[in-house]
């Protein structure tokens, strides 16, 4: 869109383009992307402690929570390890996974391990553990730490994953890379894991500081947005809860018919804009503000971010 959003006539209204019962579109490949996690539980039985979770904060319970409200695993297939109380707690009362005592009895138990510590602190994980990821999966959540990186101080085969928080309730964007070690089992059994709690697409590792900045800031950036909405609704009369349940709503309904949809952004814009009315004139004021190259220097700030966080950690 070139930072602008058009303000042209509206393009005629095709209903059967968002009937999902009638056909299946496929905006941008999205629908050639989401795979049924079923290759993988029917090709490979999901062990007991199967999945291993050195780190279960935010992003690696999301993940957990996910999985389990798909039925991807039971919680019997996942341990874990946490240093803190209160989230071992919480997680174990709430989901009923289990614990480690130490990062070695994850790896020792899991075919899988997933690594949710900080980005710091992964390299030092995997050096502590040395060995003992001998002919082992493991899967980083981390921004900023190459695949190279670890390959350098570990055995195990390594992949990156990077997703987001709406991954706990199954609509997780996730972006996925392989090492020189993975297999191509290696590759389906992530992409049938994440691809069960949203869509999972494969890129090269070199692109994973962008993903991270579209998938693991956006949502971010979404709230904020919707924020911002919201506060808008709020100085022309509406209350602060009502202001936030339509911008959200507003924000879940405009995504999902984008999702299910053949028309490109501009287009769906178009069938919304009528020339001089109400979403012109609004329009009119983000393009004045260049609120769309702000969005796109929030994906490149962060993106850069993520380029500097691996030159800090070589």
């Amino acid at each position: 869109m070139s930072g602008k959003f058009p303000r042209t006539q509206p393009a005629a209204w095709r209903p059967e383009l968002c009937d999902a019962s009638e056909k299946a579109p496929n905006f941008c490949g999205i629908n050639e992307l989401v795979r049924d996690s079923a290759s993988f539980q029917n090709s490979t039985q999901v062990k007991k402690h199967s999945l291993g979770f050195i780190g279960a904060g935010k992003l690696a319970g999301s993940v957990i929570r996910g999985l389990l409200l798909k039925n991807f695993c039971e919680p019997g297939a996942i341990v874990a390890s946490e240093p803190n109380t209160e989230t071992r707690t919480r997680l174990q009362n709430e989901l009923g996974i289990s614990f480690a005592t130490a990062n070695t009895e994850v790896v020792e138990k899991a075919e899988i391990v997933f690594l949710g510590v900080k980005p710091q602190m992964v390299l030092p994980v995997l050096r502590e553990l040395g060995g003992t990821f001998a002919d082992k999966l493991a899967v980083s959540f981390a921004a900023g730490i190459r695949i190279a990186q670890m390959e350098a101080v570990t055995p195990a085969r390594i992949m990156r994953v990077l997703t987001n928080t709406p991954s706990a309730i199954g609509h997780a964007a996730s972006a996925f890379a392989g090492g020189s070690r993975t297999t191509d089992q290696d590759r389906e059994k992530i992409r049938a894991m994440f691809s069960a709690i949203g869509l999972a697409v494969q890129v090269d590792d070199e692109q994973m500081d962008a993903v991270t900045a579209l998938a693991g800031s956006g949502p971010a950036f979404v709230y904020a947005m919707i924020e911002a909405l919201a506060r808008g609704g709020v100085k022309m009369g509406l209350t602060k809860q009502s202001a936030l349940r339509l911008a959200a709503q507003t924000a879940l309904g405009a995504s999902d018919l984008m999702i299910t949809s053949e028309k490109s952004p501009d287009d769906l814009i178009k069938m919304v804009v009528t020339p001089g009315g109400t979403t012109a004139a609004g329009l009119r004021v983000l393009d004045e503000r260049g609120i769309a190259d702000a969005i796109a220097d929030a994906v490149k700030a962060a993106t850069e971010r993520g380029q500097e966080m691996a030159r800090e950690n070589k």
